[in-house]
C-alpha cells in the first residue's frame, strides 16, 4: 500500500511502515496521526505480521505536531489533536506485534514521543532527540508521558525544561535507544533485530508484549501475582509445550501459533 502520508509494505512477516511527509518533516498532522492509528489497527488483526519497523522518508524522522494545525482552534480542536495523538501511542503498545522504530534523523517533540512509544528502537550516528515545546511556549506534556517512562525522572525533566538536543548516543546510554549504528547500516540492523523476533511464536510474543506492559507500572507484590498467573497461562500453550520438548529433543521447534 503507499499513498498519502504512509508507505507500507510486508516482507517475510514484518510490516514496514513509513512515514511519508518529507517535505513537511514528516509532522504528525490529525490526518497522519488517524491513518498510522487506522494501519496499526489493521495490522494488528492479522496473524500474518510478526514484527512492524516504524520508519520515515527523508532526513528528519518526524519533527512532532504539525504546528500549522495548532494555531487559531478552539479547546475541542485541540482536544481532538491530543486525543489522536494519545490514541495513537496507545495502539503501538497494545497490538500484539513488537513495533520496532527504525530513527534516520532528528526526532522532536511528539517525534520523540512516537520513539519512545515504540518497543524497541534502532538508530543511525546522526539521529538525535529533543522536546523543545517549552522554546515555543508549548510544553511537551503528552510526550513527558512516553519520555519519563522511557528514561526515568531526572533526564525526562531535563530534556522537557531545555530543550536540548540529544544525540543517538546519549540517548543510547540513557534507555531511549536500544542500538546506534551507522546510516549506511541502520536498515539491515533493524532488519536483522525484526527477523529475531520473528523466527519465535508469534503468540508467545504477543503474551510476553501485552504482560510486560501490563506489570511495568505495579508495584511488585502485585506485578508478581500478576506475572505467575499468565506464565502458567503460557505454559499451558501449544508453543511453550513445543518449544520445551524441542529444546530437551535438541530439535528445532515447529510453532503453531497457539
Amino acid at each position: 500500500m503507499t499513498g498519502g502520508n504512509l508507505c507500507l509494505t510486508h516482507e517475510d512477516g514484518v510490516a514496514v511502515i513509513t512515514l511519508n511527509r518529507p517535505e513537511r518533516r514528516n509532522a504528525l498532522s490529525l490526518g497522519l496521526m488517524l491513518e498510522l492509528t487506522a494501519c496499526l489497527d489493521e495490522i494488528g488483526s492479522t496473524g500474518a505480521v510478526r514484527v512492524v519497523i516504524l520508519r520515515a522518508a527523508g532526513k528528519v524522522f518526524c519533527s512532532g505536531h504539525d504546528l500549522s494545525e495548532m494555531t487559531g482552534r478552539d479547546l475541542n480542536e485541540y482536544r481532538r489533536i491530543f486525543d489522536a495523538c494519545t490514541e495513537l501511542m496507545t495502539k503501538i503498545q497494545a497490538i500484539p506485534q513488537p513495533v520496532i522504530a527504525e530513527v534516520q534523523g532528528i526526532a522532536t517533540a511528539a517525534g520523540c514521543q512516537l520513539v519512545a512509544t515504540c518497543d524497541l528502537v534502532v538508530a543511525a550516528e546522526e539521529a538525535a532527540f529533543a522536546t523543545p515545546g517549552v522554546k515555543i511556549g508549548l510544553f511537551c506534556t503528552t510526550p513527558m508521558v512516553a519520555l519519563t517512562r522511557a528514561i526515568g525522572r531526572k533526564r525526562a525533566l531535563q530534556m522537557l525544561l531545555t530543550g536540548e538536543l540529544v544525540d543517538a548516543r546519549r540517548a543510547a546510554e540513557w534507555g531511549l535507544v536500544n542500538e546506534v549504528v551507522p546510516a549506511a547500516e541502520l536498515a539491515a540492523a533493524t532488519g536483522k533485530l525484526a527477523a529475531q523476533i520473528a523466527q519465535v511464536s508469534s503468540l508467545v510474543v504477543a503474551l510476553g508484549k501485552q504482560a510486560f506492559y501490563t506489570q511495568i507500572d505495579l508495584d511488585q507484590p502485585k506485578a508478581y501475582a500478576y506475572a505467575k498467573e499468565v506464565m502458567s497461562m503460557n505454559a499451558l500453550a501449544a508453543d511453550a509445550q513445543e518449544g520445551i520438548s524441542a529444546f530437551l529433543g535438541k530439535r528445532k521447534p515447529c510453532w503453531a501459533g497457539k
